[in-house]
């Protein structure tokens, strides 16, 4: 399979991952970009997003905490302008040091600017910005051409200055009042930040909160917003919008609504409309890739992964599917396994979650026990004097092996891959229970909602083994 040459179609996480494990393992590779190089999460999404929350977070510090009574509370001032200098600066940093300087001292990768499309199953077809084309064969072809903010059909939306995701991080004003249509990750992550900056933020939730993860999550996550003064607006839907005099106006299921301005987070959509996916025979309903575990599509030869697959969109994910599929086209047997795939939401108190809600296990016929803890019984909440939040665990009723967490909690990213470890170890909450957590730490949760499932742990002393 050496010196083969593999068609690498995008530069974002799945075909970064998957271009430098092709050439690693021998192979020659051509990648194709259209637009920047380095995908959503360094330019657009991961990265730009966390940066910007996290000054919220400070700004929120600043103006509000729960050790106010001995330190001074002083409302900032917030120069936005400045914060997205200092966004896009850690932005571009990252995008040379990460994806264009790896791809300039790469011999083995050329990139090609254009927009790709294929000719049949060994052919693309590579337009340039100046409109002309050129045709490329290749062995074999990756597609990692991520995805895009979807756009709800909503009557006068498209004739509005609405923000997107991409849009919103860009923006240097903090709207006075602003209307979020979206409950999932990027709209709770961007309505909070946009919040704790200073605007007036409603979000209008077609069901819930994070509707798809266990109702304890979002209980907690709506009960802290609530208490920011963030208003969430449940079983909410907007039928018409209106832009006029510098204010939008939208009529939804729960009356009229009026904001300055108006952020869709309503999901993403696929990148996949411009590749004549057809001709290459890759199956693709609805424009999103499907793909086996092995990263195969319905066609030989052509491998996918990342946010324009049927795949969970996270860029770990990505990255992890686009290695795996470079080793499967230079003759490895690479699976990608998502038994125990971790998910952080960056609110705060931020979600973290792995593996089955009690929900999933019974729909895959499987009997569970399940235990909550609030975060009052957690020391290390109460020394922050912080305790918002759940800890959530489900189990096998028979056997006692984890099968899920769900948690609400400061840092609750960080202790979710302890319960990652905990899953792919097959461990049993009486294991969880038993091993050692160090006291004063947050991920000392995990242990102890595995103690509720034999003891009551307002009972135990403070690091009770």
């Amino acid at each position: 399979m050496e010196h083969q040459h593999i068609a690498v179609i995008g530069s974002g996480g799945s075909a970064m991952a998957a271009a430098l494990k092709a050439v690693e393992r021998g192979a020659r590779v051509t990648l194709v970009e259209r637009h920047t190089i380095g995908g959503t999460c360094v330019n657009i999404g991961c990265v730009p997003s966390k940066i910007m929350i996290r000054a919220a977070q400070i700004a929120h510090l600043r103006r509000e905490s729960p050790f106010d009574n001995g330190i001074t509370a002083r409302p900032p001032a917030i120069d936005r302008a400045r914060l997205l200098e200092q966004q896009q600066a850690r932005v571009d940093e990252l995008r040379h040091a990460k994806y264009e300087g790896i791809l300039a001292d790469n011999p083995n990768i050329q990139v090609l600017e254009g927009e790709a499309r294929f000719v049949d199953g060994r052919t693309l077809s590579i337009r340039n910005r100046h409109g002309k084309d050129q045709h490329l064969t290749f062995d074999q072809a990756f597609i990692g051409t991520g995805a895009r903010p979807a756009i709800p059909d909503i009557e006068g939306l498209a004739e509005t200055p609405y923000w997107t995701s991409t849009t919103a991080l860009e923006s240097e004003w903090i709207p006075p009042r602003l209307a979020v249509i979206g409950a999932s990750v990027v709209a709770v992550e961007l309505a909070q930040a946009f919040a704790r900056l200073g605007s007036e933020v409603t979000v209008l939730a077609r069901s819930c909160l994070l509707s798809r993860e266990d109702p304890a999550v979002s209980e907690a996550l709506e009960a802290a917003f609530r208490a920011e003064g963030i208003r969430v607006l449940n079983n909410t839907q907007a039928s018409q919008v209106r832009y006029g005099n510098s204010e939008f106006t939208l009529e939804t299921t729960a009356g009229p609504l009026h904001a300055e301005q108006l952020l869709i987070a309503a999901g993403r959509t696929p990148n996949t409309q411009a590749l004549n996916l057809e001709a290459a025979g890759v199956t693709a309903p609805d424009g999103m890739v499907e793909v086996d575990d092995h990263l195969q599509t319905s066609a030989p030869g052509i491998r996918a992964a990342g946010d324009c697959t049927n795949q969970p969109q996270f860029v770990y994910v990505a990255a992890a599917g686009g290695s795996r599929a470079a080793i499967n086209m230079t003759g490895g047997d690479a699976r990608l396994d998502l038994s125990a795939m971790p998910a952080v939401v960056f609110t705060n108190p931020q979600v973290a979650t792995v593996g089955l809600t009690g929900h999933a296990a019974c729909q895959q016929g499987i009997e569970t026990d399940s235990r909550t803890l609030a975060l009052e019984n957690i020391p290390r909440a109460l020394a922050n004097f912080d305790d918002r939040g759940v800890i959530k665990m489900v189990a096998e009723r028979d056997s006692g092996r984890l099968l899920g967490v769900q948690a609400v909690a400061e840092n609750a990213g960080e202790l979710i891959q302890t319960a990652v470890m905990a899953l792919r170890a097959r461990m049993t909450v009486d294991d969880v229970a038993d091993e050692l957590f160090p006291y004063l730490t947050m991920v000392e949760g995990l242990k102890l909602c595995a103690q509720t499932f034999t003891k009551d742990v307002a009972e135990l002393s403070c690091c009770a083994g």
